[in-house]
């Protein structure tokens, strides 16, 4: 999520993050002639290779990955950290759901200060990669913790590239996500999803016009009739195990009753009264390494009390009862194997297991 409409969710900052006020909330930048929301493409889109071609070589240990849980871009590189086994190699760091006008900031830490990167804000790694940038600050972001500097914030490449170029520090068993016989496919079916669905949600949370609202919100429901379509009878989006196309649409549909279907009015019908993808979506929860990611009071506290513009009140509602995420899915009767001719990851290192009391 961004600042600025960059891609995700918010505007943080335009100012040195050392001495801007802090303002709760963000400003939501809407088209003023057509209401409509757009996101300007990540500035950081350096890579993190095998090779080191742009300068920065695959290295365990060397970098960090900054998130938060409420963001559904940031979701899936926790995700896939997850499902690769790549805890070890590549640390993280959880910001608060809560950002200020300074940007993301790491209150959940000892000191309010991430132990790793040693800053308060994400915006510091930022400045330090260009001074003067004043842009948005957006997670995911990859940071160089011995320079501090941030190398990328390129969200959609950052979870390519840890199933394509991090392969040497893989766990054993490690799935392939985005194997490379099935990449066009999921390539295609990846543009459809991030238009109607991931971009969707915001356009029509965000648009401040009423036709700006109604065309997101058909190009929604649209996509999604498509894919429950397409879901019916077999298991999973491409292919018969899970790829990068499957995570990329769970971080959406995970958050759409507590947050998209009320907050944004993406409100036909519910996660839960569209059974396919229901099933579907429970069946990737159930999953190790895509529900223990899941941190539902972030992304509830996030969304409501962030979004002055849509949720004056900052209110956070109580519902919906989450209990259903728990429930068989039946889903198994597709056949598939969720992780190929790999095996599930073990459980979440006890420092980034979720307290969900």
């Amino acid at each position: 999520m961004s600042a600025r409409g960059k891609s995700p969710l918010l505007q943080t900052r335009k100012r040195d993050a050392a001495t801007a006020p802090i303002v709760e909330g963000m400003t939501i930048p809407t088209d003023p002639e057509t209401g409509e929301f757009h996101r300007s493409a990540n500035h950081f889109d350096a890579r993190i290779t095998a090779d080191g071609r742009d300068g920065w070589p695959v290295e365990p240990g060397r970098y960090r990955l900054v998130v938060s849980r409420a963001c559904p871009w940031a979701s899936r590189g926790l995700i896939v950290r997850r499902l690769l086994g790549l805890e070890q190699a590549l640390s993280v760091a959880v910001a608060d759901p809560i950002q200020d006008e300074k940007s993301w900031r790491f209150t959940l830490d000892p000191g309010d200060r991430d132990p790793v990167l040693g800053i308060k804000y994400l915006g510091e790694a930022y400045f330090a990669a260009e001074p003067g940038y004043d842009g948005g600050i957006s997670v995911p972001a990859i940071v160089d913790v011995p320079s501090g500097k941030l190398v990328t914030n390129d969200y959609p490449r950052i979870t390519l590239d840890l199933s394509t170029e991090w392969t040497a520090h893989q766990r054993e068993g490690a799935p392939e996500l985005y194997p490379e016989r099935l990449r066009d496919e999921i390539d295609e079916v990846n543009r459809g999803v991030h238009a109607d669905v991931n971009a969707a949600v915001y356009e029509a949370g965000f648009a401040s016009k009423q036709a700006a609202y109604d065309d997101a919100y058909r190009r929604l429901f649209a996509k999604l009739d498509e894919l429950s379509a397409r879901l019916e009878n077999q298991r999973f989006l491409v292919g018969d195990t899970i790829t990068e196309a499957d995570i990329r649409l769970f971080t959406t549909l995970v958050r759409f009753d507590p947050v998209y279907h009320g907050h944004f009015k993406c409100n036909r019908e519910k996660l839960a009264e569209m059974p396919v993808l229901w099933a579907y979506a429970r069946d990737l929860y159930q999953t190790p390494g895509f529900g223990d990611t899941v941190d539902f009071d972030h992304i509830k506290r996030h969304y409501y009390q962030v979004h002055e513009q849509v949720n004056p009140t900052r209110i956070v509602p109580n519902g919906p009862d989450l209990s259903g995420w728990a429930t068989p899915h039946g889903r198994e009767s597709l056949g598939g194997r969720p992780f190929g001719d790999g095996t599930p990851p073990g459980p979440p290192p006890a420092a980034e297991e979720i307290d969900r009391r």
